[in-house]
């Protein structure tokens, strides 16, 4: 089963730290393979942007931010997103314009790709929501990533409570990840066409997404639309 005929879906998963997108992608993932499509993973973070080490290197070695993966058992104290101080926002918007630009060619190449659907893990918002929203030049900022990178046919945010999602994942401040969460939740309203998934159980969550992702289907090939609400 395949949609050679027409360009690749987009699908992208964001949301703040430990709101459990890696989770829900991978089942996502699963149950589009197992209904027959052939699928692309796209890790923004290892993929797209661009100068990786500089900013590993800022973060680890400048910041004196704490490397790798927190845990209930193995919290950590990252420097990097959080930092907010503006010499460090002024070289956002260098770096994170030309991530738009790499992510906008590689949307190109990708819509030509033998695949399915292609799944991004993360996508432009999760950078934007590190940006002062309120501040003016970020507003322009916005306008202009809008025109730059190309909308995802499905954008997921998968909401969550910050303080569940620190106990799961305790790397940032539980204030950061508040404010994070409200950024996600702004960028949602100013972009439009981004599915907010509410917080609740993994069960419930996988379903709603499958269900979005049905209706994105809906006026595809036949054999498309009658991929199964259930794995």
């Amino acid at each position: 089963m395949s949609t050679s005929e027409s360009s690749p879906r987009i699908v992208s998963f964001s949301g703040i730290d430990g709101a459990g997108k890696t989770t829900q992608l991978l089942e996502f993932e699963t149950w589009l393979r197992q209904s027959g499509l052939r699928t692309t993973l796209v890790t923004f973070w290892d993929d797209i942007v661009v100068l990786p080490r500089f900013r590993e290197f800022i973060s680890h070695k400048a910041f004196k931010g704490d490397a790798g993966v927190g845990s209930p058992e193995k919290p950590l104290q990252r420097r990097d997103k959080n930092v907010t101080a503006w010499p460090v926002t002024a070289m956002r918007f260098f770096l994170y314009a030309a991530d738009a630009a790499n992510l906008h060619l590689n949307i190109r190449k990708l819509r030509k790709s033998n695949t399915d659907v292609v799944i991004f893990d993360r996508y432009i918002y999760d950078e934007l929501a590190n940006l002062p929203l309120q501040n003016f030049l970020t507003r322009v900022f916005l306008w202009l990533a809008a025109r730059i990178v190309p909308l995802p046919d499905v954008a997921y945010l998968i909401d969550a409570d910050p303080t569940a999602a620190f106990v799961r994942k305790p790397e940032y401040p539980l204030d950061f990840l508040r404010r994070n969460r409200a950024a996600y939740l702004t960028l949602a309203r100013l972009f439009g066409g981004v599915t907010v998934i509410e917080p609740a159980s993994i069960a419930i969550v996988g379903m709603s997404i499958k269900k979005r992702m049905l209706q994105e289907l809906s006026g595809s090939p036949s054999e498309l639309s009658e991929l199964p609400v259930l794995p």
